[in-house]
């Protein structure tokens, strides 16, 4: 029996690949209030498969775009703006956007700013004549991040997969919490940086280690709050290098900051009922050692797996 997981885990491992979180991002930006002329940023992943998402500007706005060309992992388009009214009021679109892609806009008007974000079921937004006060979407970005980040999702059901009692649990988890955003925060902000590459290699030997934790008969771990934090460091750089990739192009960058953190928080706090689910229920039927060597095998292969694929990338 034990052969035959194994071989379905080593299977299921080089089918399945973490999901890396690349949204577009559109930034416009007005140059002139009386003229209604604006310069415009349109940043798409250049690796997704498919045609090349579009932007649809309004009908009164008259576009000149210039060749586009890679920066990092984006294709970047310069589109220069001059339109009969303000975009204040006017519907912006995007088309062919992937399932995997959403598109953040930001508009900075003369004196305020704009955000929205569009993705394939929803892709148009209309621009309100009346100031936004808060970078909402900045919340939203940080529960797609989560929630496409398959590695960070395994690493948090690793976690409740190591620890017993509910104080416990709260501890952990706000532990972990506490120390992605230190290190998201510094990030940001420039007082500390690490090649995405290796932090991405890291985390995956992060949830390597938290397999071999689970695999153990005895997973009373003394201190889990203290191994969550110091994890959660390193996680943090994670969640950075994706915030930074697109940028924050507006003047709240600590809101924009706070909320994509919450966002994060929120997607997290939505995720762990799942595993504390399956250890009650597999705890009541005891099947817990079966549940416990899966996750262990299916844990640590695919961390493992993406810590050869990502050393493999930073060499290649």
């Amino acid at each position: 029996m034990k052969r035959i997981i194994n071989l379905f885990i080593l299977f299921f491992v080089f089918e399945i690949q973490s999901h890396e979180f690349n949204p577009a991002h559109l930034v416009i930006t007005e140059t002139n209030s009386e003229v209604f002329t604006y310069e415009a940023t349109w940043m798409y992943p250049f690796k997704n498969i498919g045609k090349r998402a579009e932007v649809i500007f309004p009908d009164n706005c008259l576009s000149n775009s210039e060749i586009p060309y890679i920066q990092g992992k984006y294709l970047i388009e310069k589109v220069t703006l001059n339109c009969n009214e303000s975009l204040k009021g006017n519907t912006l679109s995007i088309i062919n956007l992937s399932v995997l892609t959403d598109a953040l806009v930001t508009i900075n008007f003369t004196n305020d700013t704009f955000e929205g974000l569009v993705n394939l079921q929803k892709s148009s937004i209309k621009v309100p004549i009346e100031q936004q006060y808060y970078p909402t979407s900045y919340l939203n970005l940080g529960v797609s991040h989560l929630f496409d980040g398959l590695d960070h999702i395994l690493f948090i059901f690793g976690l409740l997969f190591c620890i017993s009692g509910f104080v416990n649990i709260i501890k952990t988890i706000t532990a972990f919490t506490i120390a992605h955003s230190i290190t998201l925060g510094l990030s940001v902000f420039n007082i500390i940086a690490l090649p995405q590459g290796t932090v991405e290699a890291l985390i995956a030997l992060t949830i390597v280690y938290l397999a071999l934790e689970i695999g153990k008969s005895d997973l009373k771990i003394k201190t889990p709050w203290l191994m969550a934090f110091s994890f959660g460091l390193l996680h943090g750089l994670g969640f950075a290098s994706a915030l930074m990739d697109i940028g924050i192009a507006n003047n709240n960058i600590f809101l924009s900051l706070l909320f994509f953190n919450i966002g994060i928080e929120l997607a997290q706090i939505a995720l762990i009922p799942i595993p504390l689910i399956i250890i009650y229920l597999s705890r009541k039927i005891n099947h817990y050692k079966f549940v416990q060597v899966v996750a262990s095998y299916s844990i640590g292969g695919m961390g493992f797996y993406w810590f050869i694929d990502r050393v493999i990338g930073m060499i290649l």
